[in-house]
């Protein structure tokens, strides 16, 4: 849980710790409660922002007005400019649409995952011309695992009509080696994707330090 705002000293204080390091340098609870600006008189703007990234995760790039308000203390006003600046970096990022070459070209989009305490189990789902539809986190499990089923992930890429699949996940440990269980998971969502008509493009692994991509090691076929 991050401490509150007045609890920091001021260098590091998310508007402070911005001016002075720039916008890379904070965390994405940092980002989200300088665009917030404030909390409400029961929950500090960090704890606002904590319980915003939940919501943010959960719904991707389908995020809507509506999604921003269940999050408590934040009403019409604020969803509507977080919606509003949400959709004007989508528009100039272009997640949705971005036309990949390689499956590491989706690294930049979930490298934000790398610091996360927890494994987080993503999906990316592209059309036919390899264009990004949807990045979604499918699971979020322990420090070293995140428990998934091949129903999970294929529950929302079938509703993306998507026709291939990226899978991946973030190592907080650092280790970029899959274990025993990343491989297992790996061959079951291969094996129900060539039943289902889609192609696994890769399965990766990221941190702070590198990744490790399934499709580069030879456990993935092209």
């Amino acid at each position: 849980m991050p401490k509150r705002i007045m609890e920091l000293p001021e260098n590091e204080r998310p508007r402070e710790k911005l001016r002075e390091k720039g916008a890379a340098s904070l965390s994405d609870i940092e980002l989200l409660a300088v665009l917030l600006g404030s909390g409400t008189q029961k929950y500090d703007v960090l704890r606002v922002a904590k319980n915003l990234i939940k919501t943010i995760d959960e719904k991707g790039i389908s995020l809507s007005v509506k999604d921003l308000q269940v999050v408590e203390g934040i009403r019409m006003a604020k969803a509507s400019a977080l919606s509003a600046a949400f959709e004007f970096a989508r528009r100039r990022i272009k997640p949705e649409g971005l036309k990949i070459q390689s499956p590491l070209d989706i690294l930049p989009m979930i490298q934000h995952y790398s610091d996360r305490k927890q494994e987080h189990f993503l999906s990316i789902s592209l059309n036919g011309a390899n264009e990004v539809i949807n990045i979604r986190i499918v699971t979020i499990g322990l420090v070293n695992q995140a428990p998934v089923h091949p129903r999970e992930i294929f529950a929302d890429v079938l509703m993306d009509r998507a026709s291939a699949l990226i899978i991946a996940h973030n190592h907080p440990s650092g280790n970029l080696q899959p274990s025993q269980e990343d491989i297992e998971i790996t061959h079951k969502v291969r094996d129900a994707a060539r039943v289902l008509g889609i192609r696994l493009l890769d399965h990766i692994i990221f941190s702070r330090k590198g990744h490790y991509s399934f499709l580069e090691s030879g456990m993935i076929k092209k």
